[in-house]
């Protein structure tokens, strides 16, 4: 069970963010562009807490919600400002590489699998998501999957791989559709078929039909974001002092209670995570 109030003492570390340089944003420098995965856009987290660091800041952020992969790859040609994503070694590979000045924890959710109310694959009784995954497979259980290079496809084909199952070679149950979250979950219940998804978007999509809630809480399941302002010696055009100040601010007591008050029906989607940027 997590502490919905253990972020709230984050406020001495947060504060020392001496990685960031000092000074005033430039009215021309008042607008910034963010890459960011779709689970953050589509759960309705920036609608609610972007209008909310404007209002503060005055700095307009547009967003660009795509899968992860995609979102690196705009960060890596220069396209946005920061990037917010959800796919640990791949940001690391980033920062490798020289794109990012630093990776900063942000906050994390859980993946869950849905499917049909019937589960007949009857992973509901499962004991973790090895065995899930296991059941699925064994009763070759319709599964869809996003196929789109996304941090939620990423981690799903990990997952696989820690149950000693190759998808790709399997016959007709399993259908990678190369689409974003939200169509995969209403193809999923047209159909209706298993799929891993992000709690956050599961807890905001309405058209649900016969699609459930059947297995969830596997440490394994867990899904940290971070974020990273791009490396303006690779690209000099990169907005660095606003994205500084969007990043310190989400790292900041009144981003992070932002974060964590966004509700739907009650439920937190996201819990806040950051911790002092300091490498």
């Amino acid at each position: 069970m997590v502490n919905e109030g253990a972020y709230l003492t984050l406020g001495a570390a947060i504060l020392s963010l001496v990685c960031f340089p000092a000074g005033p944003v430039l009215a021309k420098d008042k607008t910034i562009r963010v890459a960011s995965t779709t689970s953050t856009e589509a759960s309705g987290l920036f609608g609610y807490i972007l209008p909310q660091f404007t209002r503060k800041t005055g700095i307009a952020v547009r967003v660009v919600a795509v899968g992860t992969g995609q979102a690196i790859r705009l960060a890596r040609r220069g396209d946005v400002d920061v990037l917010l994503v959800h796919h640990k070694p791949s940001e690391e590979k980033f920062l490798r590489e020289g794109y990012g000045l630093r990776r900063h924890p942000l906050m994390f959710n859980d993946f869950v699998i849905v499917g049909p109310k019937r589960d007949p694959a009857k992973i509901k009784e499962a004991a973790d998501i090895t065995q899930a995954l296991m059941r699925i497979r064994d009763a070759m259980a319709t599964f869809l999957s996003r196929g789109d290079d996304s941090g939620t496809h990423k981690r799903e084909r990990r997952l696989w791989r820690m149950a000693g199952i190759d998808p790709s070679v399997q016959q007709g149950w399993y259908r990678e559709i190369g689409a974003g979250m939200g169509r995969t979950l209403n193809i999923a219940a047209a159909m209706p078929a298993y799929t891993l998804v992000d709690r956050g978007t599961w807890l905001s999509f309405a058209n649900r039909r016969s699609l459930v809630l059947l297995f969830e809480g596997d440490y394994l399941l867990r899904n940290p974001y971070g974020v990273i302002v791009v490396n303006p010696q690779k690209h000099p055009h990169v907005n660095v002092r606003a994205a500084q100040s969007f990043v310190r601010w989400l790292l900041s007591p009144s981003g992070q209670r932002a974060i964590g008050s966004f509700r739907i029906d009650g439920k937190v989607l996201f819990y806040p995570h950051a911790r002092s940027a300091r490498p």
